[in-house]
């Protein structure tokens, strides 16, 4: 299939310029004025921004989780993403304590496997580092092309590892060329506090939120960076979420450490308050939990000041009925917010019309610095020749409201209900494919496929 897409407003990272784009197959062959060539699809682009598809490098499709598994799987949730913007996501495999990682690895490709609409890569999470796991790290990143290590600095006796796992395994990732990322919170705290609260009949939805107070996060994310020095693997901490932990990693990057920080659309414009409906603020569990509004402002600012590198999602979708489990004690339930379909419109709508964040500054923080810092740069996260042509257009003044009514994940309410957002993505085309034309599906399930990735991770 050939796309000719006329007179858009082309931007990238670096680059704010009107021209054609014409894609060929799954990759973009010309760009300039007024291009003279036969396509089979020709999308007019006047008046609208025409940008590299949105990666979300922090999802998780079909994941187990307090007995239960995340609403979205592989089906549901790409085309979730689709429709807003995203083209590629990142998932977590979860190695299970006392298995190999290649088991894990082997159960998440079955699942995603001819389910996908857009494209998915994958990090592995390693629970358990001992000399079995040290041996099939290598495999992971030459073979695999799984260049990234989740870690876990809370929830024991199920993900979390202690400092000498976690040094153990920065050492083999360091020597092999990948990067480690982390959960930095400090669970020994926190299971503290959990336990504290509830011994003492605090069980509502906000107490999840106090059992996890700035300080878990910033100790821990401290911790992380040092180690990570000490070590000096490439660092990368995921959902950042208050002033803190930011702290903690400019000090690092102050002394010319790659220590990369991402946050997630969810911390840039809600905040703990919401924890005070009642049980209505479970739709916010996640972990970290919300903070307050100062935590907004530093992360603004740490965007701008090239502190925070990545906006993701954390997409972790749970059911009402799912949620329900801990109505009656916030521990039981399920952690995690629905927001893969819309990341890109929110942050468009909340950063660039609201004047904190630049175009440019938008397309590096939605898909150009994951492609880049994850190995996936320059055949994803921009517009050039040779790259592949995952394109969203995108109207900057259609106005429209998100609901659970006109979403298209798989979960029964909107973290956002009601919310007005200027700022529409209109057409996503994957990989040469028109994917979504103005809400409609043009592609199978099946066409998204497995991003093997390189190893570069530097920006």
């Amino acid at each position: 299939m050939s796309v000719l897409i006329k007179n858009g407003r082309i931007i990238t990272a670096s680059e704010d310029y009107t021209a054609d784009i014409y894609t060929e197959g799954e990759k973009i062959v010309l760009i300039g004025k007024n291009l003279n060539v036969k396509a089979d699809e020709v999308i007019d682009a006047t008046g609208k921004l025409v940008m590299p598809g949105g990666i979300d490098p922090h999802v998780h499709l079909d994941m187990p989780f307090m007995g239960t598994f995340s609403s979205d799987n592989y089906e549901t949730g790409t085309l979730a993403a689709l429709h807003g913007g995203t083209t590629t996501v990142i998932d977590f495999i979860l190695q299970t304590q006392g298995k190999s990682l290649l088991s894990a690895y082997e159960t998440w490709k079955s699942r995603a496997d001819g389910n996908a609409y857009g494209d998915y890569a994958f990090h592995i999470a390693v629970t358990d580092f001992n000399d079995e796991v040290k041996k099939e790290i290598g495999y992971f990143i030459d073979e695999l092309g799984i260049t990234s290590f989740k870690t876990f600095m809370a929830y024991k006796g199920a993900l979390m590892i202690d400092d000498r796992q976690m040094t153990g395994l920065m050492e083999e990732v360091r020597d092999r060329g990948g990067i480690v990322t982390v959960h930095a919170t400090n669970g020994d705290m926190i299971d503290y506090l959990v336990a504290k609260n509830k011994s003492e009949g605090r069980l509502a939805p906000l107490y999840h939120y106090l059992s996890q107070p700035e300080i878990t996060e910033s100790e821990a994310s401290g911790r992380f960076a040092d180690m990570a020095y000490n070590t000096g693997v490439p660092a990368y901490i995921v959902h950042i979420s208050c002033e803190g932990a930011l702290s903690a990693v400019r000090r690092a990057q102050a002394r010319n450490q790659i220590v990369y920080a991402e946050t997630c659309i969810q911390y840039l414009i809600l905040d703990a308050s919401l924890y005070e409906q009642n049980f209505e603020g479970a739709k916010w569990v996640m972990s970290p939990p919300l903070r307050e509004k100062k935590d907004q402002a530093a992360l603004w600012s740490g965007i701008n000041q090239g502190s925070v590198q990545v906006v993701a999602t954390d997409h972790c979708p749970f059911n009402w009925t799912q949620k329900l489990s801990g109505k009656d004690d916030f521990t039981k339930i399920p952690n995690g917010h629905p927001a893969i379909e819309n990341r890109m419109e929110l942050l468009f709508s909340e950063g660039v019309n609201k004047g904190k964040i630049s175009l440019n500054k938008y397309v590096e923080i939605t898909s150009a610095n994951s492609a880049k810092i994850f190995g996936m740069y320059p055949f994803k996260g921009t517009i050039g020749i040779g790259s592949d042509a995952d394109i969203i257009i995108f109207d900057p003044e259609e106005e429209h409201e998100l609901s659970v009514k006109n979403h298209h994940m798989n979960v029964d309410y909107s973290g956002y209900e009601g919310w007005k957002v200027k700022g529409k993505c209109k057409q996503t085309i994957l990989r040469g494919a028109l994917a979504i034309d103005n809400g409609k599906v043009k592609i199978k399930k099946g066409y998204g496929k497995y991003i093997k990735r390189n190893k570069t991770n530097k920006i």
